[in-house]
Parts: structure tokens; C-alpha cells; sequence
């Protein structure tokens, strides 16, 4: 280098010493200024341009105008050309005149002025790739600049000592070059315009980060917008913004489908190479170990295919993150040798604070930038999964369908996907981890020797330890999971039979139930927070536990080893670097085997049968048909035997097939397989032309009414009101609170099975296909309402005559009317041809229309009596509203109903549903029962609206919410443990200063006469801290504890006591959500959350405190320190609240749409609307992305902002030390500084963790809320307690009793007096809303009265508790409710029945044989619902309900929609038989049940309008024999 300056009066050494570092005004020598200084920045841009070209082929923008800021930019550019050519020309101008320059002034301008014409070019070539901001440039310009200002202050120097310029042209050109360098690096920092064709000028709220500038992204400062804005208020959905295209679903899922794809096709070829190489397998091949496995398609490599290059990049960050965080210790070593040498140049010390300073700078800003890059990308392989397995979804066979449940399907998207999106963020420490392990342990060696393997190794024993500590934690999590799943289960449940518990006073047996489970689950959640104390212990402790180790043995191992503040504090700093990949590798691996579990059930799904596209051929056909099978053979499952064999059907265009026959013969399934949804055997399936499908259990979307009936199509007004009228559906709007415009909960919530059915149909009529296919859509409807379906819609002169009908059903009247009828039996065709022929020819189907129809001339004679009496209506709408109404009870007791506020409670059915999912689990939710839709209705009167929206709680949590938790904790609890904290702070600071004291001994003198004293005392703080740690941690559990349990019961004891009203007001949902998500909540995550807020608070304290006691100066900065910490903290925890909030709601819609398609699969594939679901489903989870993404780049913009003010802290320590160092000691400033460098975490940590705590306290805000809501009268009144045996007789009487829903609402039965005498058996009937249902209420005091009084016996009921009350009425109610668990806990939860008295129950009840033929008998397990046990069943266990109670009275609340008449029957005649001399209150709807009662009780309008016995209410032809005659009785 010295040849390349030359020799001579400008020659100069490369390099002086003397001159550049043993000096107080230190300069660098003319030559390396001019060489390698010139050169760096030059380096830089050719080293870069490559890769960068590269980047920029392939993201091609759309070009740039040419605006006045380019062109600026490219003049500056050439002018430094030309100013570096003007110094070469004068370097061959000397040359030329004889005084020979040294070689570097030719090398350098040529170097630099080529240089400046590249970036000059790049600068056009990025504008024509649509770059706004070019990092690359900056970066360079950035570096001219710094490498400018060394010569820019010596230059200037020189002259003043010299008194003259030396070289005049280049003084001027250098200056020139500066000026210039400067005003490019300020232009650089200005951004373009968005380049033309862009998509941001389509979008309405573009990310700011697309068009952001090189430095707003460095910094986020692109988000501080939205910051400012949540700051000022509770943020919105429509605050958030889109998407950037390559985070979108439609781009996303797509690049991992088509990786997918080719995985499937690679396996499926080699699949076939291994079949073919199978024949040619030689015998030496078959011993030497077998064919080759066949090689399933892997998942991982789609997904590394896909998201792999996004992953690389971020492996660079991480790289050189690593690296740079092992600089500042070395750093600090040099800082403690400035220290004890008071010899060495000031400036020395300044340099070292300063490039302390700029090192963690960069460190910050490259670890954001890596978080950045990977937890989008995490969000991309969310969006990436989700959407394979939703499409995946659409497609699988139903066997594959019949293995999971729903549940566990969802249970894919929303934990399996969850796991591999969390784990992504980590996958580096898997190489970083061993790196940042390596590198530590060699600077460590460097210092301490071999002494530093006694603290390796311990850190290496403590890894097998937490490994232990967490695979138990795991497992007691899975076992808690378990208690956890099956108290929600039974609480919903509960909250389903809400009112049959109260009427029964069955709710202590429940709430034993409930607390039993919920202590068994704290008794986990103890042990686990026990394990939790443990690690917490270890993670705090290990660091000092391990330097005690190293230090000791460092000292003990020969005489020699002194410890200085070097050795210690800078091996403190390196074993603080180490202790975070030990702690997290292990916590990774446990991580990366879940992870693998979830992967392998992705890619066993995906790896599933499809169903065949090609099973249905739908382009050829034998002319004249629309479909037809031949000789077809179907099954469900390849496993199972064929359902349907050898079937063959022809099917004429436009014509109406019937399918009849017996239960279970195929019908159904003859309908799936025209769809494709089985599978095929053999023969062949043709159908011809669109299809419209409508199932037997009506598949209703979670959407407004008419969407529902458009199903995708647009809206022809003519033809949808056409639709509607033909399907009925016009009554029902008018009921509806939105009309069309209602929106429906999910799985049709809000309807009644019949009108459920309907808007089916209507979808099918709407679609306006050639092919219908109806299976039984007329069973769900009353019988006058499918007449009217019939004739209007599917029959010859309906709306769809002319189309080909294929109609599966029971209905036997309507057969006559088809074109001809194909008769099933066993999954064969038994008999096709057409009505009368079939009749004629006496087979299977004139037996089955004797099976079905013994009485059916008697049915038609009914039939025409009910049409006649209704012509003088002449209007169907009677019908209609009648049908809509039957699955109603009489609630509406006279209540005129404010319709049109009803649509809240619509809209909060839907949000109810969406809510009821807790961590991403679907909860089972309760249908709301037609009383409460109605009871719902009639609040509205009262306030105007329904169903109170729930209130999503914005802004600060308030201070009383954490009162009341420190409360639930216990206030000594909460202050020990805050003293705890303190106490071991305390003395955590004082082993330190002790090693910064005993560091300072050795510098005093050689010798080292206390070590083991040393020792002794720095090993008791330091376990005195580990003491201390583990005495907080268990204290905090045992109160965490102590306050989950609380909070748990008082919420249940409460609930278990509201009034029936505030079920009928509040969808079950959102209860269940208190008692699932927030009692979760409060369990988990309370505790941990606390601690690490606690635990970071008083480090972040401690730190500030060592630092001012060794340099007091630094008090000075730490007020606007602590107020721009502040400052940030209040926009960050009121933006971030909010989106976690926004986060949480739009989540659950992804999980419900897609358990909704599950369900739907079969009707959306019916109709080709496949796609467009997808493209829903993309939509909902791309909604949940936008407040996802802004949720990530808070916690950047915060990360970077807190850590810049961490930075700032080590360098005002470093540079105060330097300042004062001649009053300190090196021991002192080492504690300080390395105390400095951890402080950027804990700041950072604990505003994050004060955010999730304002998050997660608002659990107990919510929880307290229905905490306290108001209770119904007490169970028992001790002074009050009617006698043993009441009441003998059995007597009711009303005395002007009054009664009205609740406060402010009207009055359901008004001035009510009436005498029913003991035994006497009384049927109440009376239109819709006249009041029946009211009676019963009052008997049970579910309603209290307004007025008058009820006395059963002469005992006044209002007087005793409703436990004395309930216990000793019987009701058997409308819908019977069973609970899941044994028949006897359903029969006799408080085990009160003897066994022989509990079977002969059940002998009258019908249900003996059935009990006795199940394996368990009584124990036979009901599941939830009693779902598998049959309608008539289950009303036959509520009879033998009634049995075992053995009252005086008993009420009937007969069951409105025709359940078999058969079971009807037995329980009539057991009433009659059994209860002979009990007081019998029936609410009749059919009339013929009440005839032969003693008295009959007519209700209208809340008032008594009849009350005598039937005949001679009959023969005073009042409403009565109105009644009577329209039923065909009079």
C-alpha cells in the first residue's frame, strides 16, 4: 500500500500509529484516506449490486414516471462523475508537466468515478422497476459521507498548521465531492411516486409499508399512523388496511397448491414406477432388504417450496444479528481497559460509547427486520394451510367425512395450522442457537480459560431438567384440557335445559356435578404451576448460578488467577448472551415434536380420498331421459357392503318420479349417488343438465334469509317473490323481524324445523335448474302446508312443472299425482310404474300403502272438513302462519310484538354463535327453543330492543377491575409476593456489586488473600435471590389459584341462581364464553403474565438504580428517558389492545363458515358453488390476516422504539463512566454497562407484558359482570317450610292473579281467578298467546306474580322456597330434555328412588323391554341431548319422570308438533291409569286428548273466557265449539 501513495512530498505511510491512535487529536495518514477510506464505500456498492440486480429482475413494479426528485437525483450523480474525472484529468495534467503524482490519485478517481456512474445508472434502472425507495442507495450514499468526514475535518486541520493550502484544485474538488455526496444521500432519503398500474391506486386504505421509504421501514414509522389513531380512539375494521397482494389468500394458497400438486404427482409416479419395477423384483434384490417403500407426498416440502425462499432471507438477518450481539461485550472489555489505564487519550473512551452505541443500534434494527420478515411469513403459511384444507374439504368422500367429526376437522385449521404458524418464528434457533453457543464459548475461553466448562456443564445438566419439567407440564395440560372439555360440555348442557332444571329443582345435583369437575381441575392447574415455579427459577437463577460456578473454579484452580472487572463482567455479559438458546432449544424441540404431529394430520388429510368427479357422467345420455342408471351398485365406504345393488332407473325429461318405501331402504342413498356422493361400484350414472338438490335436514347458512334463497345468484326481483309465494315463505317474512333481510343464525337457528325446510326449497326453486332432486322435503311441514307445497311447487300444475322431479317421500296422498313411482326395498327397485298400475298389481307397494294408511279413507274425510272450514277464509296465509307458529309455544301471551326490533336479536344470534368458540374450539352450542326466540320478542317492548348487544369493551380496563383480582388473590397474598419481588432485586444487586467490589480488590494489589470469604458471600445472595424466587413464584400460584376458584364459584352459584328471564335474554353463547374463554383465561395465563411483568418491572428498576448510584449523572437523562417510555407505551397498549380485540372476533368466522361447509358439503357441491365458497373463505381468513399484520408490526414499531431507548441507556452509561473516570473504578463501570446492555429486553418485555395483561384482565371484568346479576327468590325459606306430605289434596286456586314477562312489559294473564278442585282433570286451551303457557309458569313461580296470589292446599306458593315448591309438582314438558350421562341420573339425579320403584317406572312407561335390552341397562349412557334415543323415547322418560315423583299435580304441556301418535297414545292412556286421583292440568293442542276431562278451561287474551265441562261447552256453541269443530269433534 505504502508503494501505492509513492514517496515525496505528498507520499505518505499507509499507516502511522503515532498519528492515528497515540495522540489526543488522532488523524488518519493522507494515504489510507485517499486509498482504502475512497475505496470502502465503492466496495460496498459492487459487492451489493449483484444479488440486488437479481432481487429486481424478479420484482418487477411498473415503471416510474420521470419526476423532478429522479431527475435532481441523476444530475447529482453525473456532477460526481465529472468531479472524480476532473481529478484524474489533473493527476495526467501533472504527469503530462513533469511533477509525477503518486499512483493512488490515478487509482482512486478512476475507482470512484466509475462507481458514481453505477449508482447514477441504478438510480434510472430502479425507476423503471417501480423501486420508491432504494436501501441499497442510501446505504452507499450514507457511506460516502461517513468516510468523507475524516478528510473533510484533516484537510482543514492541515491548513491551519500549515497556514496555506497545499493543493489547491484538489482542496476545492474534495469539497465539492462533499457538498454533493450530502445532497445525494438527503435526496436518496425522499421517496418516489407509486410506480403507474399499480394496485395502490385502486385500493381504498392501501398498507402504508408498500410505498413506505427505505428508512420508514427500517423503522416502522410507516405504523405510527395507526398508532396515533388507536391512541385516540378504539380502533375499527375499517381503520385496517388491505392486504398486500402477496399476503392475500388468492396468492398465497395457490403457489402452495400447485407445490402440493406436484408433491402428489411425484409420489403417484413413483408409485408407479415401484408397480412396474414390482414383476422384475430379482431374488438377491428381495434379500437384500425389499422393494422400495412407496413414497407418500410430503407436506413439509410443499410448504419449504413455497415459503422457503421468504425463510432464507430472513436466515441472512439472523446471521448477522448473532454476530453483532457478541461485539458489545467485546466492547465492553476494551471500555474496563480504557478505565484502569488513566494513561490512555479521553477520545479512546468516547469511540468506544459511541460504536457501543451504533452496534446495538444495528442489532436492533436487524432483529426487527428478521421478526418482521418471519412472522409474516408465518401469517402466509397460516393462510397457506387453511386454504388447502378448506378445498380439501370440499372434496373428500363421505367415509372419509364419517371417520371425524366436525370438531376435529376444524380442529385442523384452527390448532394444527396455529402450531406450525407459531413454531415458524423459532426454526432459526434451531442453527442460531449451536452458533450463539459456539461463539460464547470461545470468547469465554479466551478469558477464563477451561474454568468456564464447570458453568457450561451445568447449563448442559439444567437442559435435561427443564426438558423434564416441561414434557410434565405438557402432560398435566392434556389431563386438564380433559376436566376443562367436560365441565364446558355439562355446563352448556345446563344452560340448554335451564328451565327443565328449574322446574324440576334439579339444580343442586348439577352444581355438584360442575364444582366436582372444576376441583379436580385446579388441582392440575396447582401442580402445574408448581412445575411453572420451577423453571421460572431456573431460568432466573441459572445465570448466576452458573457464573458463581465458573468464577469460583476460575479462582480456586491456581493461585495465580486473578479476577479482574474485564474477566468478570465481561464473561457475566457472555453467559447472559448464553442463557438464551440453552433456555429455548429445549423448549423448541418440544415445540418441533408437536409441530411434527400436526404436520402428519395435515398431510393424512390431505392425503385422503376424493370423491370422483368423473362417477357421474353429465355430458351424454340416452335422448329423452335426464337421468338414468344402469345396473348401478353403491356404497358409503369401500369397507362396507353396497347400500344400493343392481339398480336401474330411466327417468323422462320433465317428469315427476315419486320414491317410496319402508325406513332405511336406500332412498337417500339413491339420491346421494345421482349427486356422486358415493361411491361407485359398478355401472353407470347419467344425468343431464343442472342440478338443484334439497337434503332431508335442511342445510341453512349463517347469512341473511334471502342470500340463503339466492344461494350466489344474482336477484331477479319477478322470479325470487315468485319463489317465495310457492314455497309458503311469504307469512313468514311478515314474522320474520328483517323480513328476507333477517339474518339467520347458524345452522338456521332462528327458524322452525318446517320453515327451515322451506327456505331449502325455495333455494332449489330460485336456482331454476332442470333437474330437481327432493328428499322428503315435505316431512318437516305440517300436513296442510305440504299440501300447499305440493300443489304449488313440485306437482303437475306447480311451479316447476316441465322440470324432472325426482321426490322422495311418505306423504301417500300425493303419489296419485306423479307420473309414475318407484318403489324401494333392501337397496333394490322393487316395483316402478305408475300409481295405479302398482296399486292394481298388489305387490310391495300396495302392502306398504297398507302399512302406512289403514284408516286413509278417514284421513280424507278429515282433510276435506279442514279445507271446507277453511275456503271461508279463502285465504292460505291461515295455514301458513298456523305452520309457523306450531313450533312456537304459547309464550306471546297477548304481547303486540315490535317486530322490527327483533332484528337485533337476529343479528346477536349470529354474533352469539360466532363468540361461543373459546381458543379456537367449537363449543357445542343449544338451540334456543321456540319459547325464548318468542320470550326474546317480547322484551323488545320493554327497552326497544332485544337481545342487548354484547359489549365489546374498548379503552382502559378500570382500576377497580384489578382491585377486585387482587381481592380474589387475597391483599396480604398480593403484597407479599410484591415484597418478594423487591426483596430479590435487592439481592441480585448486591452479589453484583459484591463481584464489582472484589473485581476491584485485584486492581488494587496483586494479591488475593479473602477469595473463599469472597466466595462465601456472593454464593449466599445469589441463593438467597434463588430463595426469594421461588418463595414469589409459589405464593403467586397458590393465590392465582385461590382466585380462579373463587371467581368460578361465585360466577356459578350465581348463574345456577338467575331467573329464567335472563336465559330467555341472553344467548347461551355468550355465558358459555364466560365459563369457557375467560375462566381459561383466569386459570392460564393471569399467573405467568404477572409474574413476567413483575419480574421485567424490577429489573428494569434495578438496572437504573445500579447505574445512577456508580455514575450520578445519569439521573439527568432518565426523566425524558422515562417520559418517551411512557409515551410510546400509551400508543402501543391502546392500538395493540384494540387489534388483538379485532383479531379475536374476526377469527372464530373462519372456523364457523368452514364447519358450516363441512356440514354443507354435499348441497354446495349440488349446486357448483365449490369455488365461490372458496373464494369466501379466502375472503373471511384474508380479514383475519388485516388485523393480524398490523398486530405483528405494532410489536416491531414498539420493539424498535424501546430498544433505541435501551440503547440510549448504554451509551449514556458508557459515555457518563468515561466522563467521570477518574472517580470510578472498573469494577463499578463494568457492573453498570453490563447491567446496560440487558436493560433493552426487559424494557421491551414489560410493555408487552402490561399490554397482555390489559388484555387478559378484562376476563375478570367479564366474568365479574355476570357475577352479578340479579337472583330469583331462595331456594328454601327456613321460617317458611310447607308441611311434610303437602300437598294432600291437591287443590289449585288462582286469586286475581296477574303476571307479566318482566318489568314494564304488559300483563300475560290479567285478574286470573279460578278453583281447580283436588283430582279433577282440567284441559286449558286457547289460541296463540292466549296464556296457557303462562299458567304453568306461575304454578312454578318462573314468573312472579304482579298481583293476586296462587294457592295449592290453601297454602299461599309465593310464601315458601322454590325448591319446596318445584319438588312437590310434576310437569312433563313439551320438549323433553335429557342430560348426557347415565338413564338413571336422568330419572333420578339425587338417587332419592329405590331400584325396584325406578324399573317399575319404567314398565309404565313403556320403556322396560328397551332398558333391558341394553347391555348397561340403567346406566345405559345417554348421549348429549339424548340424542340417541328417539323423539317418542325420550318423552317416554320424561312420563317416567312423572312416575317416580309420585305428586298431587301433574301438568301436561302436550307437545305441539305431531310426535308419533303411537307414543302419544301410551302416554294418554299411563296419565289416565296412573294418576287417576291426581290433580291433572293438560295444555291440549289436539283436542280429541281433553274430551273426556272433567272440566275445560278456554283462555283469551289472559282472561277466563270459558271454564265448564266439554259438552256442555259444545252445546253453548261458544269459542270452544269453534275450536272443537274446526278439529272435526263437533
Amino acid at each position: 500500500m505504502d508503494a501505492l501513495c509513492g514517496s515525496g512530498e505528498l507520499g505518505s505511510k499507509f499507516w502511522d500509529a503515532n498519528l492515528s491512535l497515540h495522540t489526543d487529536t488522532p488523524d488518519l495518514t493522507p494515504c489510507f484516506q485517499n486509498s482504502l477510506l475512497a475505496w470502502v464505500p465503492c466496495i460496498y456498492l459492487w459487492a451489493a449490486l449483484p444479488c440486488y440486480l437479481i432481487y429486481l429482475r424478479h420484482h418487477h413494479h411498473g415503471y416510474i414516471v420521470l419526476s423532478h426528485l429522479s431527475r435532481l437525483k441523476t444530475v447529482v450523480g453525473v456532477l460526481l462523475w465529472c468531479v472524480s474525472w476532473a481529478d484524474l484529468f489533473y493527476s495526467f495534467h501533472g504527469l503530462v508537466h513533469g511533477w509525477a503524482p503518486a499512483p493512488v490519485f490515478f487509482v482512486t478517481p478512476l475507482v470512484v468515478g466509475v462507481t458514481m456512474l453505477l449508482a447514477t445508472l441504478l438510480i434510472q434502472y430502479e425507476r423503471l422497476q417501480g423501486v420508491q425507495s432504494s436501501g441499497v442507495l442510501i446505504i452507499f450514499w450514507f457511506l460516502c459521507v461517513v468516510c468523507a468526514i475524516i478528510p473533510f475535518r484533516s484537510k482543514i486541520l492541515s491548513a491551519t498548521v500549515e497556514g496555506k493550502i497545499l493543493d489547491p484544485f484538489r482542496f476545492t474538488t474534495f469539497y465539492i465531492y462533499f457538498a454533493l455526496v450530502f445532497c445525494a444521500l438527503i435526496l436518496s432519503c425522499f421517496r418516489e411516486k407509486p410506480p403507474l398500474f399499480s394496485s395502490k391506486n385502486v385500493d381504498p386504505n392501501p398498507c402504508p409499508e408498500t410505498d413506505a421509504g427505505f428508512l420508514s421501514r427500517l423503522s416502522f414509522w410507516w405504523f405510527t399512523k395507526l398508532a396515533i389513531l388507536g391512541y385516540r380512539r378504539p380502533l375499527e375494521d375499517q381503520d385496517l388496511w388491505s392486504l398486500n397482494k402477496e399476503n392475500r389468500s388468492e396468492v398465497v394458497v395457490q403457489r402452495l397448491l400447485e407445490a402440493w400438486k406436484k408433491q402428489q404427482k411425484q409420489a403417484a409416479q413413483h408409485k408407479a414406477a415401484a408397480a412396474s419395477g414390482k414383476t422384475v423384483a430379482s431374488e438377491d434384490e428381495e434379500l437384500l432388504g425389499g422393494r422400495p417403500r412407496p413414497r407418500k407426498p410430503s407436506f413439509l416440502q410443499a410448504l419449504m417450496v413455497t415459503f422457503g425462499p421468504g425463510f432464507t432471507i430472513s436466515t441472512c438477518f439472523m446471521l448477522i444479528q448473532d454476530l453483532l450481539s457478541f461485539v458489545n461485550p467485546q466492547l465492553l472489555s476494551i471500555l474496563i481497559r480504557f478505565i484502569s489505564n488513566p494513561t490512555a487519550p479521553t477520545w479512546w473512551g468516547f469511540l468506544v460509547a459511541g460504536l457501543m452505541f451504533v452496534c446495538s443500534v444495528m442489532q436492533t434494527l436487524i432483529l426487527h427486520q428478521y421478526y418482521h420478515c418471519i412472522f409474516v411469513m408465518g401469517l402466509r403459511l397460516r393462510t397457506g394451510i387453511i386454504g388447502v384444507i378448506y378445498r380439501k374439504a370440499l372434496v373428500i368422500t363421505n367415509s372419509v367425512k364419517r371417520e371425524s367429526t366436525v370438531g376435529e376437522l376444524v380442529n385442523l385449521m384452527s390448532v394444527d395450522a396455529q402450531r406450525i404458524t407459531d413454531i415458524a418464528p423459532f426454526l432459526n434457533m434451531l442453527w442460531s442457537g449451536p452458533l450463539q453457543i459456539v461463539l460464547a464459548i470461545y470468547f469465554l475461553w479466551q478469558k477464563l480459560g477451561p474454568s468456564i466448562l464447570a458453568g457450561v456443564a451445568l447449563m448442559v445438566l439444567l437442559i435435561p431438567i427443564n426438558g423434564v419439567v416441561a414434557m410434565k407440564m405438557r402432560t398435566l395440560q392434556v389431563e386438564q384440557m380433559k376436566f376443562k372439555d367436560s365441565r364446558i360440555k355439562l355446563m352448556s348442557e345446563i344452560l340448554g335445559g335451564i328451565k327443565v332444571l328449574k322446574l324440576y329443582a334439579w339444580e343442586p345435583s348439577f352444581l355438584e356435578q360442575v364444582e366436582g369437575i372444576r376441583h379436580s381441575e385446579l388441582r392440575l392447574l396447582r401442580q402445574a404451576a408448581y412445575l411453572h415455579a420451577i423453571s421460572i427459577f431456573t431460568w432466573i437463577c441459572t445465570p448466576f448460578l452458573v457464573t458463581l460456578i465458573t468464577l469460583g473454579v476460575y479462582v480456586s484452580v491456581r493461585p495465580n488467577n486473578v479476577l479482574d472487572a474485564e474477566k468478570a463482567f465481561v464473561s457475566v455479559s457472555l453467559f447472559n448472551i448464553l442463557k438464551n438458546p440453552l433456555s429455548m432449544l429445549p423448549q423448541l424441540i418440544s415445540g418441533l415434536t408437536q409441530t411434527s404431529v400436526s404436520l402428519k394430520r395435515i398431510q393424512h388429510f390431505l392425503t385422503q380420498d376424493e370423491l370422483d368427479p368423473q362417477c357421474v357422467e353429465r355430458n351424454t345420455i340416452t335422448p329423452g331421459y335426464a337421468v338414468t342408471i344402469d345396473n348401478g351398485t353403491f356404497t358409503w365406504a369401500q369397507d362396507l357392503p353396497p347400500t344400493l345393488h343392481s339398480i336401474d332407473i330411466q327417468v323422462p325429461k320433465g317428469a315427476l318420479v315419486a320414491m317410496v318405501g319402508p325406513v332405511g331402504c336406500g332412498k337417500s342413498s339413491l339420491v346421494s349417488a345421482l349427486l356422486g356422493e358415493m361411491e361407485k361400484l359398478e355401472g353407470k350414472v347419467h344425468v343431464k343438465g343442472s342440478v338443484a338438490y334439497v337434503p332431508q335436514q335442511a342445510w341453512i347458512q349463517n347469512c341473511t334469509l334471502q342470500d340463503n334463497v339466492l344461494f350466489g345468484q344474482a336477484l331477479d326481483p319477478k322470479r325470487y317473490q315468485r319463489t317465495l309465494e310457492a314455497c309458503a315463505l311469504l307469512a313468514d317474512l311478515e314474522v320474520l323481524p328483517g323480513g328476507d333481510k333477517t339474518e339467520i343464525g347458524e345452522k338456521g337457528i332462528n327458524l322452525s324445523g318446517g320453515q327451515r325446510q322451506r327456505v331449502s326449497l325455495a333455494r332449489a326453486v330460485y336456482s331454476n335448474a332442470d333437474i330437481y332432486l327432493l328428499d322428503d322435503p315435505l316431512s318437516a311441514v305440517d300436513s296442510h302446508v305440504a299440501k300447499h307445497i305440493f300443489d304449488k311447487v313440485i306437482g303437475p300444475e306447480g311451479v316447476l312443472a316441465g322440470k324432472t322431479r325426482v321426490l322422495v317421500t311418505h306423504g301417500i296422498s300425493f303419489l296419485p299425482q306423479t307420473d309414475f313411482v318407484v318403489v324401494l326395498a333392501d337397496g333394490q327397485v322393487s316395483e316402478v310404474g305408475t300409481y295405479p298400475a302398482l296399486l292394481q298389481r298388489n305387490g310391495s307397494f300396495a302392502n306398504f300403502l297398507h302399512n302406512y294408511a289403514p284408516d286413509e279413507g278417514e284421513e280424507r274425510l278429515e282433510e276435506n272438513s279442514r279445507t271446507a272450514a277453511l275456503e271461508e277464509v279463502d285465504d292460505e296465509e291461515v295455514l301458513l302462519i298456523e305452520d309457523t307458529l306450531s313450533s312456537h309455544t304459547d309464550l306471546m301471551d297477548n304481547e303486540p310484538v315490535l317486530y322490527e326490533v327483533q332484528k337485533q336479536f337476529m343479528r346477536q344470534l349470529s354474533t352469539m354463535s360466532s363468540e361461543g368458540e373459546g381458543q379456537g374450539r367449537p363449543v357445542p352450542r343449544r338451540r334456543l327453543g321456540p319459547a325464548e326466540k318468542l320470550a326474546q320478542a317480547a322484551e323488545a317492548k320493554a327497552n326497544g330492543t332485544l337481545i342487548e348487544e354484547e359489549k365489546m369493551e374498548t379503552g382502559k380496563v378500570k382500576l377497580s377491575v384489578f382491585w377486585d383480582y387482587a381481592r380474589a388473590v387475597g391483599l396480604c397474598t398480593t403484597l407479599v409476593i410484591c415484597l418478594l419481588y423487591a426483596g430479590q432485586s435487592a439481592a441480585a444487586i448486591g452479589a453484583n456489586m459484591w463481584l464489582s467490589a472484589w473485581t476491584n480488590e485485584a486492581t488494587e494489589d496483586g494479591r488475593r488473600n479473602s477469595t473463599t470469604q469472597r466466595l462465601g458471600v456472593y454464593a449466599t445472595l445469589g441463593i438467597l435471590q434463588g430463595f426469594l424466587v421461588v418463595l414469589s413464584s409459589i405464593m403467586m400460584v397458590v393465590g392465582c389459584v385461590r382466585a380462579a376458584c373463587l371467581l368460578h364459584q361465585t360466577l356459578l352459584h350465581n348463574k345456577m341462581r338467575s331467573p329464567q328471564s335472563f336465559f330467555d335474554t341472553t344467548p347461551s353463547g355468550r355465558i358459555l364464553n364466560r365459563f369457557s374463554k375467560d375462566i381459561c383465561v383466569i386459570d392460564e395465563a393471569l399467573a405467568p403474565t404477572i409474574l413476567m411483568l413483575l419480574s421485567s418491572f424490577y429489573t428494569s428498576i434495578s438496572t437504573l438504580v445500579v447505574i445512577v448510584a456508580s455514575t450520578p449523572l445519569f439521573a439527568v437523562v432518565t426523566l425524558p428517558l422515562a417520559a418517551f417510555y411512557i409515551l410510546v407505551q400509551r400508543f402501543y397498549v391502546a392500538t395493540s389492545r384494540q387489534l388483538k380485540r379485532l383479531e379475536s372476533v374476526s377469527r372464530s368466522p373462519v372456523y364457523s363458515h368452514f364447519s358450516e361447509t363441512v356440514t354443507g358439503s354435499s348441497v354446495i357441491r349440488a349446486y357448483g358453488r365449490s369455488q365461490a365458497f372458496e373464494a369466501i373463505s379466502d375472503a373471511k381468513v384474508d380479514t383475519n390476516q388485516r388485523s393480524c399484520y398490523p398486530s405483528i408490526s405494532s410489536n416491531r414499531w414498539l420493539g424498535v422504539r424501546v430498544e433505541f431507548m435501551g440503547n440510549l441507556v448504554v451509551f449514556f452509561a458508557a459515555l457518563f463512566a468515561v466522563i467521570g473516570r477518574s472517580s470510578l473504578s472498573p469494577g463499578m463501570v463494568g457492573l453498570s454497562v453490563s447491567y446496560a446492555l440487558q436493560v433493552t429486553f426487559s424494557l421491551n418485555w414489560m410493555i408487552r407484558m402490561l399490554s397482555d395483561l390489559e388484555t387478559n384482565i378484562v376476563a375478570v371484568e367479564r366474568v365479574k359482570e355476570y357475577s352479578k346479576t340479579e337472583t330469583e327468590a331462595p331456594w328454601v325459606v327456613e321460617g317458611s317450610r310447607p308441611p311434610a306430605g303437602w300437598p294432600t289434596k291437591g287443590e289449585v286456586e288462582f286469586r286475581n292473579y296477574s303476571v307479566r314477562y318482566r318489568p314494564g312489559l304488559d300483563l300475560v294473564l290479567k285478574d286470573l281467578s279460578l278453583r281447580v278442585r283436588g283430582g279433577e282433570k282440567v284441559g286449558i286451551v286457547g289460541r296463540t298467546g292466549a296464556g296457557k303457557s303462562s299458567m304453568t309458569l306461575s304454578l312454578f313461580r318462573l314468573l312472579e306474580a304482579a298481583g293476586g296470589e296462587i294457592r295449592i292446599d290453601g297454602l299461599n306458593v309465593a310464601d315458601i322456597g322454590l325448591h319446596d315448591l318445584r319438588s312437590q309438582l310434576t310437569i312433563i314438558p313439551q320438549d323433553p330434555i335429557l342430560f348426557s350421562g347415565t338413564l338413571r341420573m336422568n330419572l333420578d339425579p339425587f338417587s332419592n328412588s329405590s331400584e325396584e320403584d325406578i324399573w317399575r317406572a319404567l314398565e309404565l312407561s313403556h320403556l322396560k323391554s328397551f332398558v333391558s335390552s341394553q347391555p348397561a341397562g340403567l346406566d345405559f349412557q345417554c348421549s348429549e341431548g339424548g340424542e340417541n334415543l328417539s323423539v317418542g323415547q325420550r318423552q317416554l322418560v320424561c312420563l317416567a319422570r312423572a312416575l317416580l315423583r309420585k305428586s298431587r299435580i301433574l301438568v301436561l304441556d302436550e307437545a305441539t308438533a305431531a310426535i308419533d301418535l303411537e307414543t302419544d297414545d301410551l302416554i294418554q292412556a299411563t296419565i289416565r291409569t296412573q294418576f287417576e286421583s291426581c290433580t291433572v292440568l293438560t295444555i291440549a293442542h289436539r283436542l280429541n286428548t281433553i274430551m273426556d276431562y272433567t272440566r275445560v278451561l278456554v283462555l283469551d287474551k289472559g282472561t277466563v273466557a270459558e271454564f265448564d265441562s266439554p259438552t256442555n261447552l259444545i252445546a253453548a256453541r261458544g269459542i270452544f265449539y269453534g275450536m272443537a269443530r274446526d278439529a272435526g269433534l263437533a
